[in-house]
């Protein structure tokens, strides 16, 4: 079993992905998994993943089968994680592979869910579409002071989990990158720690974003209300 699994989704990502595994590889150690999901044999991810994979055996190519969208991938992927602590992160090179560790170990000292925040202090966005930043900024700053769920950016994808958590709530969200607020919401309805670190953030240097603003906002209002819910403990194995 692995120590630390990293689950990264992609989607035509061939001119990306190799620094960013670059990077993420030389910030994890040796016992650890790099799970790269794709939605279909096509993607032109597949042959660099698998050409990378035979050079490094952390490195994990997977098809994701449950569906297509980065939800369903991400999904796929915390399923498929066989350690304790499973981190999201991008192949875009917008996050800083060098906190994945950090991150990890809070999961390890007792979190359900560590954030890499970009709106608390310390942390920075640099990039990206206007609306984009500006919706994501209301929206973790608002769950934060609002509805205290422990973070200031529940939006942000990039994030470690407790695997023992995420399989003890289950996993919703099919559409766009909204698991990283669902689980956050989750952990604030289960009274479950949230921690965050600040962090930079960077609009993607290669390629073009797959995030679609408009048609996604539903699926994080739902996300977003659910954090304001009651307590709703995770039950016990063998409840129902």
């Amino acid at each position: 079993m692995a120590s630390l699994s990293v689950v990264i989704p992609v989607y035509n990502e061939a001119e990306a992905v190799r620094p960013s595994l670059d990077r993420v590889l030389d910030a994890i150690g040796s016992n650890a998994e790099v799970i790269v999901v794709y939605d279909m044999l096509e993607d032109t991810t597949r042959p660099v993943l698998e050409e990378y994979a035979a050079q490094d055996g952390r490195v994990r190519p997977a098809l994701n089968t449950i569906g297509r969208g980065p939800a369903n991938a991400i999904r796929f992927g915390l399923e498929a994680a066989t350690a304790p602590v499973a981190i999201v992160t991008m192949a875009d090179d917008s996050d800083d592979a060098e906190q994945i560790e950090q991150l990890a170990q809070l999961v390890r000292d007792g979190a359900a869910v560590a954030a890499a925040s970009r709106y608390m202090k310390g942390g920075e966005q640099i990039g990206g579409p206007f609306v984009k930043r500006t919706l994501s900024r209301l929206a973790g700053l608002s769950l934060c002071y609002l509805a205290r769920v422990g973070t200031h950016d529940a939006t942000n994808s990039f994030k470690a989990y407790s695997t023992e958590f995420v399989r003890g709530v289950g996993v919703e969200s099919d559409r766009g990158f909204e698991i990283g607020i669902e689980l956050t919401a989750k952990a604030r309805r289960a009274r479950l720690p949230v921690v965050e670190i600040p962090t930079r953030w960077s609009d993607r240097p290669l390629g073009e974003s797959n995030f679609q603003t408009t048609k996604w906002i539903p699926y994080y209002l739902r996300w977003w209300l659910h954090a304001f819910g009651p307590a709703r403990p995770i039950p016990d194995a063998g409840e129902e």
